[in-house]
């Protein structure tokens, strides 16, 4: 009886074990059921030179507004570019990470480009105009304002703290709120890879 109770569990746990990878995947991030196509862009980047998001088509793209001066969300959110990045290996070649300043001001394209080389030497520091800038802001619900210091001497800038994901496509998949575990955005940013190589 007990020989014969054996080959039933162990086909049930096959059974569930079936059903379970039969399951769609669930992205981590916030999933556009319709992906719109993301706003294309002309910007300058930290090597001085002009950057198209367009000219990144076939490839994922990570997108994060922030500012040199930033004390606490933009390094966070780096590292977490980083870490991804590195954790990637050799398929971060499939990866851009574009950091797009919300303080031109103060913001020159050597500054990002130092500030951003700390992080890691694949991730692209773009900057340009106030018009330029206000434009992709409004194009991507992007919020930013200068904070004046209490100490009356410079200011912050508050900003939108989101990582948009645009796939190979262009199209706007996923958005990311500030604080979400780096190995939920790798694990989506995998999935999306492996949609790419069975498309091909």
């Amino acid at each position: 009886m007990k020989h014969a109770i054996r080959p039933i569990v162990l086909g049930g746990l096959l059974m569930l074990f079936l059903l379970a990878s039969c399951q769609p995947y669930q992205f981590k991030g916030t999933f556009y059921e319709d992906p719109p196509e993301a706003a294309d862009f002309e910007l300058t980047s930290a090597d001085g030179g002009r950057l198209r998001l367009s000219e990144l088509e076939g490839k994922i793209v990570l997108l994060f507004f922030g500012f040199t001066s930033c004390p606490d969300v933009c390094p966070a959110t780096l590292g977490i570019a980083k870490r991804i990045i590195e954790e990637l290996g050799d398929k971060s070649g499939r990866l851009a990470f574009l950091f797009i300043t919300v303080d031109p001001e103060r913001d020159t394209p050597e500054k990002l480009n130092t500030y951003v080389q700390n992080f890691h030497e694949s991730i692209i520091g773009l900057t340009g105009s106030e018009e330029e800038l206000s434009s992709v802001r409004e194009d991507y619900g992007i919020y930013a304002a200068k904070v004046p210091l209490k100490s009356g001497i410079g200011y912050t800038v508050d900003h939108t703290a989101r990582v948009y994901l645009i796939d190979n496509e262009r199209r706007l998949r996923l958005t990311y709120a500030f604080g979400t575990p780096y190995e939920d955005i790798l694990q989506d940013i995998k999935q999306i890879l492996k949609e790419i190589d069975i498309q091909r």
